[in-house]
């Protein structure tokens, strides 16, 4: 593959997780008035964020993620980091965030956005 071809071929995530979080941090830099340049953007993605922003209402219209999969899933994206299982107080958010990742990650393959 070529440098020109590498840089228009979009890059696939490698999990839900990797989307979430790209997700929330190009919506702050998007939201970010100085930092509107592509300087940051070194790499092409499958989806824009406004199809991710489509599919998570979409799982959650159609019942599969609810009020506290979103909670948990900006509370520690907020956070940059996933809840830990083996911490006592993280225990219960880690569940709901595995349950989440599930969801998210089974929409995303069916989009072929994950490899």
């Amino acid at each position: 593959m070529t440098e020109i071809q590498a840089k228009y071929t979009p890059e696939k995530f490698q999990n839900a997780e990797q989307i979430w979080f790209w997700f929330l941090y190009s919506r702050s830099v998007r939201n970010d008035v100085a930092t509107r340049n592509n300087a940051h953007q070194t790499t092409r993605r499958v989806c824009e964020l406004v199809d991710i922003e489509t599919l998570i209402t979409k799982l959650y219209l159609s019942g599969k993620l609810n009020d506290a999969h979103l909670a948990v899933m900006k509370e520690f994206g907020d956070r940059h980091r996933a809840p830990h299982q083996y911490i006592w107080r993280e225990n219960h958010a880690a569940a709901i965030w595995n349950d989440a990742m599930k969801v998210l990650d089974a929409a995303a393959r069916a989009k072929g956005w994950i490899e």
